[in-house]
């Protein structure tokens, strides 16, 4: 029986799965993961990165769907939560971005503070007097 291949993402999807993986730190924790699923502290000793900011980066790639955590017992009934590789697999073409586009929810006047450089506090006054000297 054929392998089906599987649906395209959304454009939302996609924009989730790629901001996910634009980060080489949530690349390495992918990486990690594929040789064996393990716990956040033996993670975090792996990679040589502190927990707090472990955490952050696995919800990131659990939100996206790249991975997934479950909350085990240990013997001493600790609770420990692993994570592991999420089985998926996109193909980027310039067809599946073109549609995946189409599907974006998000308006398109909405930015991406990340993607802008910070207003200065002088241009911010600047532009606060201009709008109040316009009254």
């Amino acid at each position: 029986m054929p392998e089906v291949p599987p649906p395209e993402p959304t454009g939302d999807e996609l924009l989730k799965v790629l901001s996910a993986l634009g980060n080489p730190h949530r690349l390495r924790i992918v990486a990690a993961l594929m040789e064996r699923r393990n716990y956040v502290s033996a993670l975090a000793r792996e990679i040589g990165m502190g927990r707090p900011l472990l955490h952050m980066h696995l919800q990131r790639l659990e939100a996206a769907g790249l991975v997934v955590g479950t909350l085990e017992l240990s013997e001493d009934g600790k609770a420990m939560k692993y994570f592991e590789v999420a089985p998926f697999c996109y193909r980027l073409t310039p067809h599946v971005i073109a549609r995946a586009a189409t599907t974006i929810t998000e308006p398109t006047d909405k930015t991406n503070k990340a993607d802008q450089p910070a207003q200065t506090t002088q241009s911010a006054k600047t532009a606060k007097t201009a709008k109040e000297e316009a009254k």
